[in-house]
């Protein structure tokens, strides 16, 4: 096989895209029979799913699987809470997790990327997940709580088993679901006893970091029990850094898909912000939400019933002709560029500011370091299941210097 051949294998990413695309253009609501449950589509509707948590709600007890250890875990993430107690728990990290500590964290994500890049300086083949996309959130985060950088290695683990889909086919149902349930059970498990060991290292010495702050934290009097500060550490920690993750290899390998947008990045550093945006229009790591129905609702032409299961689909969203123009292409200079990948209303991303941060400085980094970054061979590029995550866990790059 040629290397032009190697270069243009198709990647898994394709398939998803076409897929996107073409739910962008059907109807905005459908019910899917084989999964028993509502996509929603277009991008109105998805906003207005997300934008509205008393009709539909992130709670789904009574409606999926269970399990003991997971729902010990859920009780301080509030990705999967409604008003009040939603607004109680994001009120209190709030307090700690501020805008003025994210612009902190510059100088240190500066520092973290050059001392990873400095690491394969050398090479003119580096795996940019292993070497980058990893470690760097990773790292930033476990300065940031104070946990030790040292156990990263455990925190991937960690991340592999939540996020790597495994046990489950190309579409989530509820089989799925239980299956994946009792196989993260053990991982879960021991992030707890991890985090919560962590929680009260920091309550009996308390220090600057995020951690402290949070058993600090109090709305009216009352703060946070040890067990809510675990489920959002452990948020922040997981979910956080796999999302800069995501982000970081799904950007390298847009601009390798599309050279024309990394000659324009290239060109004018000044667009990064526009580029990255696109990236997260284009290749949303998470590209569906699940909420429940809490009453009859009309909703993009269809009559949806209580406690029906809908999926807001934010990749086919992000794609809607009605919002953007010309959706199925990849433009750097797309501005203003409204997609949801962040989500909207009540459960924007906490994380976004952080990821936005750290993605725009390792960007600009590699761009600066390297002249040429190419993947060589897509056939080596290795994907996680996108049912689950939309990223690359594998991505070599061949590089040249600057």
């Amino acid at each position: 096989m040629t290397s032009n051949e190697l270069k243009e294998a198709p990647f898994a990413f394709d398939d998803l895209v076409g897929r996107w695309s073409a739910l962008s253009e059907a109807a905005p609501v459908r019910h899917d029979e084989r999964q028993n449950l509502w996509q929603v589509l277009d991008h109105r509707s998805v906003a207005a799913v997300l934008a509205d948590p008393a009709t539909y709600s992130s709670d789904f007890s009574g409606l999926t699987p269970t399990q003991p250890d997971f729902e010990t875990f859920r009780q301080g993430n509030f990705v999967g809470m409604d008003p009040p107690e939603h607004r109680k728990l994001r009120t209190l990290v709030s307090q700690a997790f501020t805008p003025r500590v994210v612009a902190g964290l510059e100088p240190r994500i500066h520092a973290i990327t050059a001392e990873l890049l400095d690491a394969v300086e050398d090479r003119d083949r580096f795996d940019v997940v292993d070497a980058l996309a990893y470690p760097l959130p990773i790292l930033v985060i476990a300065e940031l709580l104070g946990v030790p950088a040292s156990d990263r290695g455990l925190f991937q683990e960690w991340a592999a088993t939540l996020f790597g889909g495994d046990e489950i086919g190309d579409a989530l149902d509820m089989s799925d679901v239980e299956r994946a349930l009792e196989a993260i059970a053990p991982t879960v498990r021991e992030m707890n006893g991890y985090i919560l060991e962590h929680i009260r290292h920091h309550r009996k010495h308390p220090g600057e970091g995020l951690t402290s702050k949070l058993l600090e934290a109090e709305v009216d009097g009352v703060g946070m029990a040890d067990q809510e500060i675990v489920g959002f550490v452990a948020l922040l920690l997981v979910a956080g850094h796999i999302t800069t993750t995501a982000l970081l290899g799904n950007a390298v390998l847009s601009f390798d898909q599309y050279p024309e947008a990394a000659a324009l990045v290239r060109a004018d550093p000044g667009r990064l912000p526009d580029a990255i945006e696109e990236v997260l229009r284009w290749l949303p790591p998470f590209p569906e939400l699940g909420r429940r129905t809490t009453r009859e609702v009309e909703l993009g032409g269809r009559t949806l019933p209580a406690d029906s299961i809908l999926m807001a689909n934010l990749a086919s969203a992000n794609r809607d002709p009605a919002r953007f123009a010309d959706p199925g292409t990849f433009q750097v200079r797309r501005n203003p560029n409204p997609h949801l990948t962040f989500g909207h209303g009540i459960h924007f991303c906490f994380g976004a500011p952080l990821a936005r941060l750290e993605a725009r400085i390792a960007l600009r980094q590699l761009l600066d370091r390297f002249s040429c970054i190419t993947v060589p061979n897509r056939r080596e590029v290795e994907f996680q299941n996108p049912a689950v995550i939309v990223s690359a866990r594998r991505l070599p790059l061949e590089v040249r210097r600057a």
